[in-house]
């Protein structure tokens, strides 16, 4: 994290410089006022923190997912209202790669799947949620024509599962283990290295479902987007039962329907939300900024008050604390 002061007014010619009155005895300057003057100048010279220039490193995911898109769409909200708040992503892995270099303080700031993330929080060590990102619901997808229509269907099916760190990866396989398939045995799972793949494969006959997560996911709108349409479904009425249990880190969502096209009816599944966490040790003043300044952009979901209700209040930065207390939010 790079902090850069703009350079100061030069003393001899801002405010603080008085000239002598023309013919005037030199030894009776108006000290006051100069003194005066002298202390306003060093005030309007002095830097604020706020216009400081801040570059914060966020890590990501692999191209093609989610993580990328909400990474690009987060750093331009946020340096589009300051300008002087830099966030620098880097790919990554994603979740579980995210987590092991918030821990070694190698990145600022991680996106990280709510399946990794809950865990991570409960282990302590420092990590603290600095805001949400967007609730992610699980959906399996095949291309329109196939006979392939719920869970059961997918028994001795290639199905894409994500790549191999990635937190949806670990929300499929939950999935499928709550609707009575082994994601190991009943399958043949494939796992990728770039989560953009994963259409590609579908499309070419190389895997016969996708497993994905989130409304804006790539990967869902690519399949949905070809000529023959696509098909989207969830576990089943007691999958979801067994998987939204309270406490859990998956809950019970409603897709709506004309999510994608071709989507004509809503769809229920279980997803949980996503977070942009924050490395031990973290200058409180730069969470701060970064929180505030989110807070005024148009990212609806990722909002710091819609982290009520979903996390504890000791897991929260305490840069991202001060946000809410100003905004009157109470965290719980």
């Amino acid at each position: 994290m790079e902090f850069h002061s703009p350079d100061r007014a030069d003393s001899t010619t801002g405010i603080g410089a008085t000239a002598v009155p023309e013919g005037g005895d030199p030894s009776r300057r108006p000290t006051r006022r100069i003194a005066l003057l002298a202390a306003v100048g060093l005030l309007l010279a002095r830097p604020a923190r706020s216009a400081e220039t801040v570059r914060v490193v966020l890590a990501t995911a692999t191209p093609g997912g989610g993580f990328p898109a909400f990474g690009e769409a987060f750093s331009a909200a946020i340096t589009a209202t300051d300008p002087a708040l830099t966030i620098e992503r880097r790919a990554t892995g994603g979740s579980a790669e995210n987590i092991g270099l918030l821990r070694a303080g190698r990145v600022d700031l991680g996106l990280v799947q709510g399946e990794y993330a809950y865990p991570a929080l409960a282990e302590g060590g420092g990590l603290t949620v600095l805001a949400p990102m967007y609730p992610t619901p699980g959906l399996f997808v095949v291309q329109a024509g196939s006979a392939i229509r719920s869970v059961a269907d997918l028994r001795g099916r290639r199905v894409v599962l994500g790549t191999h760190k990635s937190g949806l990866t670990v929300m499929g396989r939950s999935a499928l283990s709550a609707s009575g398939l082994d994601p190991e045995r009943d399958i043949s799972p494939i796992l990728l290295d770039r989560a953009g793949d994963g259409p590609t494969l579908v499309r070419e006959g190389h895997a016969d479902a996708l497993w994905g997560g989130g409304l804006d996911w790539p990967g869902f709108h690519a399949l949905a987007g070809d000529p023959g349409g696509a098909r989207f479904f969830g576990p089943s009425e007691a999958a979801i039962a067994r998987l939204a249990q309270p406490g859990a880190a998956m809950r019970r969502l409603t897709v709506p329907a004309g999510s994608f096209a071709g989507q004509a009816d809503a769809i229920e599944t279980v997803g949980s939300w996503s977070f942009v966490l924050a490395r031990p040790g973290l200058d409180e003043e730069t969470a701060y900024r970064v929180g505030r300044t989110l807070a005024r952009t148009d990212l609806t979901d990722a909002q710091p008050k819609n982290l009520v209700g979903l996390v504890q209040a000791d897991r929260v930065n305490a840069g991202t604390a001060r946000v809410l207390r100003e905004a009157g939010v109470i965290l719980r």
